[in-house]
């Protein structure tokens, strides 16, 4: 299993602030709840790789 191996697994994403200054990631999928949450720094590293996932995205031909 890696990144690229597709899923038929339907999940909802949620992303804010918590009430500790955190920011969580919340993954909720049938039968499975996952709070991920990351201080103010970690979550801007997070946000800058995926904006540089989305650059790479656009270049590959489909």
């Amino acid at each position: 299993m890696g990144i690229n191996t597709e899923r038929d697994i339907e999940a909802n994403l949620q992303i804010g602030p918590t009430d500790q200054g955190m920011v969580r990631l919340f993954i909720e999928a049938p039968g499975v709840e996952i709070p991920m949450d990351f201080e103010p720094d970690e979550a801007r590293e997070i946000a800058e790789e995926i904006l540089a996932a989305v650059k790479a995205a656009e270049t590959v031909k489909r």
